[in-house]
């Protein structure tokens, strides 16, 4: 991050939307549906239970299984598949259950968040409550959800093929683009609930450290992907070193930090600690700009969540990703990015 952040105005200004605080509240209402989509997410793949259903039935896929002859169908269908064969095949028609719910509500929960954004939104728009460069965005975001039902199928097939595992590099896109779909849903919110159009030095710098927040999260993507967490659970040393023997030592080199577990996380720790060492700066230097309280307060936030996070990424690491603090873990991912977002919007300023 550079050194200059004053609250300077920057050469380049926009026009703020209307302010519409129902669009606001809507917004926010979809971003909390992601956010526990996260969670869900990340349940589903502690637990192994993503690869439970074999099919993508984007309509007939809400109804659930009726009856045992239901059940045993879709246990014959996921017998077919690796995970059963390799791993699961002890499995019971009633311990699949277990697994098959988890996935079936990840499932039901995405397609209730697109009902819960698009019918609001034929609504705004029937009732000219939504700006033109607005309706843009929102049209813009209605692809991306519809984009992100493709991607997590997507990822499912990878894991669907030889080995009982989806593809770390699908996982972190799925990752990804939920990020953007509530770092996006945030940002129009705000706007929506109090316009800020001119951006400042100091609103770029909340700009550039939210983007080192989610590409650290999506080094954390390659983790969970590669099941990296479960080795080297030691802390601050690595394998008893800090930089330990091995690093790197991949075929190809270049895909070590995609495919090597060791190396996986160890990129992962270290941008965390350079995230929370500029999440630090960036608080301390805010202290020097000139801020109003509330402008102050939405840094605040940031820290705080950066703290929470760093504790929660050490105790999950520590524990050998015990399942509360996995999920707690991925969930303070989303709390700290949309705190950033939040930072990084106060720091505009008003017309």
């Amino acid at each position: 991050m550079p050194n200059s952040a004053s609250p300077a105005l920057s050469d380049h200004m926009t026009i703020a939307p209307v302010a519409h605080r129902n669009v606001a509240i809507w917004l926010f209402g979809c971003a909390a549906m992601v956010f526990i989509m996260v969670v869900i997410g990340g349940l589903t793949r502690l637990t192994e239970s993503g690869l439970s259903i074999v099919e993508w039935r984007p309509f007939t896929g809400i109804i659930p299984p009726l009856n045992e002859a239901d059940w045993t169908a879709l246990y014959q269908q996921y017998s077919q598949y690796p995970e059963f064969q390799k791993i699961n095949a002890w499995m019971s028609v009633e311990d699949f259950k277990s697994i098959f719910w988890l996935e079936f509500i990840h499932r039901l929960w995405g397609r209730l968040i697109g009902v819960v954004f698009f019918i609001p939104f034929v609504w705004f728009l029937a009732k000219k409550s939504i700006d033109g460069a607005t309706k843009r965005k929102l049209w813009g975001l209605f692809i991306l959800g519809g984009l992100q039902g493709l991607m997590g199928w997507y990822m499912v097939m990878s894991g669907l093929v030889d080995r009982p595992d989806v593809s770390q590099y699908r996982l972190t896109a799925h990752f990804g683009l939920a990020l953007v779909i509530f770092i996006a849903l945030l940002w129009v919110g705000l706007q929506q609930l109090a316009p800020r159009s001119i951006g400042t030095n100091a609103s770029k710098r909340g700009w550039q450290l939210l983007g080192l927040i989610v590409f650290t999260a999506l080094s954390g993507g390659f983790v969970a992907g590669l099941d990296a967490g479960y080795s080297f659970n030691t802390f601050p040393l690595m394998d008893g070193q800090l930089i330990p023997d091995g690093l790197y030592v991949f075929d190809p080199a270049w895909l070590a930090p995609f495919e090597d577990h060791m190396t996986v996380q160890w990129d992962h720790r270290w941008l965390a600690k350079l995230t929370f060492a500029l999440v630090i700066l960036f608080w301390w230097r805010a202290g020097t700009w000139n801020l109003t309280s509330d402008q102050r307060f939405a840094t605040h936030l940031v820290l705080a969540a950066a703290c929470l996070q760093v504790t929660l990424g050490i105790s999950t690491l520590l524990s050998v990703v015990w399942l509360p603090l996995g999920v707690a873990h991925q969930a303070g991912a989303v709390v700290l990015v949309g705190t950033a977002t939040f930072a990084a919007y106060k720091l505009r300023h008003q017309n």
